[in-house]
């Protein structure tokens, strides 16, 4: 595996990939932005790869554009396969209060249009106050368990993935199994957007080995309590939401036909919340400087986000023996159109076989791979031997992509 580490300041890594960017075509997702975009994502891959940098003339420091040090990894080519596992319930929740862009330009200014082009989100949902993290998953739950059609206590396995929890200390996955009157060993797992199919991927394990015959696999976040209500850049971004899945053991035929988990922590002060951990207790000051809030280099999330969605999906469906057609429908993770947008214009994938909803819920982290999950189930677009690819990519650095045939 190859290293490549860049520094940062003048002439860096972060310094280049705004020179590419400014001079792409970052308008609108049309098929000449992406191209251009495209461009400016390989001339920096390229740098990333072999360590060294063109000369880039040094701009004055200033906090928006300073990033810390980070260290870029090359895709791994490790994939594994888990056969013999289905899901037979899904269920997803989301608050009723709708926050649309022109509700965010009457309470903080922000604009609408830039929200919109940059991102293609147009409303989200906040849960109001008194509402927590456990109380989306329990709804979400109770639905998924109804849409079984199994018994509470059927269940004896439960995961929530989530970066937002209830408490630090207890696990919000203890809170809903309480809540739902579950005797089952339950417990949070952290990977932010990605959450959703590294806990999906790790209930599998417990279901295929027999030590599980029915899991509660949770995946749900309230972004709007870890981002700034007034940063521009940050907070129209994310909204609070949540769904849920029930895995049970099945045919030989079913399960995940190929998956990937991936982690790059070098890329981590890209989306981080500095302070609140063991690593720097929230003080005062922080509290009164928003450190407590989810900081994030969105341009350069940007850059890695678009290159490990192509390699991950593309990784996987080589290794499955597959093509972009066998693929029955796609759920990628609701970040921002012009990433999935760029994904479909370099895979070559009909828009018609992926799903998107993030203009009407924005980034919900680990819970959008399962809201779109349950819309689909829903909308009766997933049947008995389909073949389903979602692919989950955010803070951490972290990834997760599973071909799952149903």
């Amino acid at each position: 595996m190859h290293t490549s580490t860049l520094p940062v300041g003048t002439g860096s890594v972060v310094e280049f990939a705004a020179t590419c960017l400014e001079s792409a075509d970052t308008s609108p997702p049309n098929i000449k932005s992406l191209v251009d975009l495209d461009s400016a994502v390989s001339r920096v891959e390229e740098a990333l790869v072999s360590g060294t940098l063109p000369n880039v003339p040094p701009k004055a420091a200033s906090p928006e554009s300073f990033s810390p040090q980070v260290v870029r990894r090359s895709l791994s080519k490790r994939t594994n396969s888990l056969m013999g596992v289905q899901i037979v319930g899904v269920g997803s929740y989301v608050p009723d209060n709708i926050v649309t862009n022109a509700d965010l330009r009457e309470r903080y200014g922000f604009d609408p249009d830039w929200i919109e082009q940059r991102t293609g989100i147009f409303a989200r949902r906040h849960a109001p106050a008194g509402v927590a993290t456990s109380d989306i998953c329990v709804e979400a739950a109770k639905r998924a368990i109804d849409n079984a059609g199994v018994k509470t206590e059927d269940i004896d396995l439960l995961i929530v993935g989530t970066f937002t929890p209830d408490h630090t200390c207890p696990s919000t996955a203890c809170i809903v199994q309480e809540k739902l009157g579950l005797d089952v060993p339950a417990f949070d797992l952290a990977a932010a957007c990605s959450g959703f199919v590294y806990s999906l991927a790790t209930a599998s394990q417990y279901v295929a080995t027999g030590n599980s015959k029915l899991a509660l696999v949770i995946g749900a976040d309230l972004c709007s309590r870890v981002v700034n209500p007034i940063d521009k850049k940050v907070a129209p971004l994310f909204g609070d939401g949540g769904g849920a899945v029930l895995v049970s053991r099945g045919s030989m035929n079913q399960g995940l036909v190929c998956y990937q988990l991936g982690s790059d922590g070098g890329g981590g002060p890209l989306l981080q919340c500095p302070a609140g951990g063991t690593r720097q207790p929230a003080t005062p000051q922080d509290i009164a400087s928003g450190n407590q809030f989810l900081n994030m280099d969105g341009r350069n999330v940007f850059i890695w986000a678009v290159r490990v969605v192509e390699d991950t999906i593309s990784l996987v469906l080589e290794k499955a023996g597959l093509r972009i057609q066998d693929v029955s429908l796609f759920l990628l993770h609701q970040a921002n159109a012009r990433i999935l947008d760029h994904a479909v214009e370099k895979l070559g994938i009909p828009r018609e076989k992926v799903l998107m909803q993030l203009d009407r819920y924005g980034n919900t982290s680990a819970g959008s791979i399962p809201l779109v999950l349950d819309e689909a189930v829903r909308a009766g677009r997933i049947h008995s031997g389909d073949t389903v690819l979602m692919c989950g990519f955010g803070a951490g650095l972290t990834w997760g992509t599973a071909l799952f045939r149903w």
